[in-house]
């Protein structure tokens, strides 16, 4: 049986004679687990897909009898890969309404505890589960002393239906009170700070991204919005661009008043503010059939006019692109590494001040646990 327990996917076994259910243990805090490959169906053999942030997706076969698990194969890393150097954790943060929102998080193992730069990234719709997967390019990060964080926000189905169903429609906000709460945990439990932590989300997610930036610019150093919907209500309004009508489901329907004063409440380009932002990378594709490239495209330049700041806000336009990016191997590793130097940039991270966080050298005078309020006002990737 394949299913999710506290949020992780699992995989339970049912003893056909005594009825006992068991579960497949795993070591690592976070992991994905999946099987496809079974066509046998009187075996006492199981084989099964394993991933996590430290460890390639593994092929194993299992012994239900004995337990013993062999390894198949694994998906090997260019350059060398040691998952010992590197620890996986699960947190839980409370939001607003008591839900405890899960978190997790890779870092190096010689990082350390105290307040690290960050990357705190969400998804946050279609009952979509973000996986937690291995991705060697986040190894660059992760080598330079900085943590990557996922927080299962509700509009996800992590923790079933009703996660899902507590994230959307006329619950949306929620997804954005739990990404703040997250935020505002890791800062309080003092595993980043403010001026370390960024904010990252893409399609949804980047319209969350759009949401933090408004209401809470104060809380990240800066956001890395990837292909984002900023411009609900008007896109929502407009049934011949692709994909509308069947999102009525998702968001709701703004020809109804109940929706479309929700909406707008919520909107990332309907709520820009005369304040400071944080710095900011905005990512869109020209030939994006999902969200249209103007919508980032107008929500970049009508940010730049009442912010208060002078933080970078770059926009970068792909003109042979769609909603994922560029498809060739090299181009798209172009792309990951324009993020990931933006990234670097924006935490001050040279070689030098990396090399200072593995070895757990201060670069500046500790700051205070972040004791700010909460908001208090109530992909393929979908």
């Amino acid at each position: 049986l394949y299913g999710r327990e506290n949020g992780l996917s699992q995989v339970w076994v049912r003893d056909m004679d005594s009825g006992t259910l068991s579960t497949l243990s795993f070591d690592e805090a976070v992991y994905d687990v999946w099987s496809w490959l079974n066509w046998t169906f009187d075996t006492n053999k199981l084989r099964i897909e394993y991933t996590s942030f430290v460890t390639p997706i593994t092929s194993y076969e299992v012994d239900l009898s004995s337990g013993e698990r062999t390894m198949l194969k694994q998906e090997p890393v260019r350059g060398g890969h040691d998952p010992n150097a590197y620890i996986s954790e699960r947190l839980f943060a409370t939001a607003p309404d008591g839900q405890q929102v899960p978190i997790s998080l890779v870092r190096h193992r010689d990082a350390g505890d105290s307040p690290r730069p960050m990357v705190l990234f969400a998804y946050c719709g279609y009952g979509y589960s973000w996986p937690i997967y291995f991705d060697a390019n986040r190894l660059s990060l992760l080598d330079r002393g900085v943590t990557y964080a996922q927080a299962h926000v509700r509009g996800g189905s992590e923790l079933g239906r009703e996660w899902y169903e507590d994230g959307n429609l006329l619950n949306k906000k929620n997804t954005f009170t739990d990404y703040i709460a997250c935020a505002e945990h890791l800062i309080q439990e003092e595993r980043t700070a403010v001026d370390r932590l960024v904010a990252n989300g893409l399609s949804a997610g980047g319209l969350l991204m759009g949401f933090i930036a408004n209401e809470r610019p104060e809380l990240f150093t800066a956001i890395v919005a990837e292909v984002p919907w900023t411009d609900v209500v008007r896109t929502m309004l407009d049934p011949t661009i692709p994909l509308v009508t069947a999102e009525y489901d998702e968001w709701g329907d703004p020809r109804d008043e109940i929706y479309r004063e929700y909406m707008w409440s919520y909107s990332p380009y309907d709520n820009i503010q005369a304040q400071d932002y944080p710095a900011m990378l905005v990512t869109a594709g020209l030939e994006d059939d999902r969200v249209m490239f103007w919508d980032p495209t107008k929500w970049t330049a009508k940010l730049r006019a009442p912010k208060t700041d002078d933080h970078l806000l770059l926009l970068r336009m792909n003109m042979g692109a769609g909603h994922a990016g560029e498809s060739g191997r090299y181009d798209y590793l172009r792309e990951v590494a324009h993020d990931t130097a933006f990234i670097l940039m924006v935490l001050g991270l040279t070689e030098a001040s990396a090399k200072a966080e593995l070895q757990r050298v201060p670069l500046g005078p500790k700051r205070a646990p972040y004791a700010g309020k909460r908001l208090d006002r109530p992909p393929s990737i979908p």
